[in-house]
């Protein structure tokens, strides 16, 4: 994955602790962009399920369940 450079803006006196507490804040934000992301797809994904629900298909008789078993 190539990396971009990207700027924020962040509250000085959250940067100033941040700082003292040793957090990198570069790794802080990219852990947070990533969790925002997967949250941000789950919902997509749910909405568009919504949406579109799953229903059995009259026409495909011989779909199976894919287990180990």
């Amino acid at each position: 994955m190539a990396p971009t450079r990207s700027t924020f803006t962040i509250d000085r006196s959250l940067a100033d602790r941040a700082r003292r507490l040793k957090i990198n804040v570069s790794a802080a934000a990219r852990e947070g962009v990533e969790v925002a992301v997967r949250a941000a797809m789950a919902q997509a994904d749910r909405e568009a399920y919504l949406r579109h629900p799953e229903r059995p298909d009259e026409f495909w008789v011989e779909a199976e369940a894919w287990t180990e078993q």
